[in-house]
């Protein structure tokens, strides 16, 4: 979650205010210590712009590669970003860059 928040240039305090949660909270959440309720989630979701399974941990990559880690953090943040029509053309172009 911290890596969307940072995405949204938000602060935890700030998305804790919109949520309508307290920085513990965000910050409890993002630490692995607390479990977001489902109501929860999907507030982070359409506030962070992000599907509900990303808080989830569906198809995260875990590696020990710091360079290879801060690449790929980067990569899901600017897709993160992108609206249906790019995901689309950007799922295409690396397809293709792949096969």
């Amino acid at each position: 979650m911290r890596y969307h928040r940072k995405a949204r240039y938000l602060t935890q305090d700030a998305l804790a205010d919109t949520v309508g949660l307290s920085s513990e909270m965000i910050s409890e959440i993002e630490h692995g210590i607390a479990a977001p309720s489902f109501a929860t989630v999907e507030r982070l979701s359409e506030v962070l712009q992000v599907p509900e399974v990303a808080f989830f941990g569906v198809g995260m990559v875990v590696t020990s590669d710091n360079a290879r880690t801060r690449q790929l953090e980067k990569i899901q943040t600017q897709l993160s970003r992108m609206n249906e029509d790019q995901l689309v053309r950007a799922s295409k172009m690396l397809s293709a860059l792949i096969d």
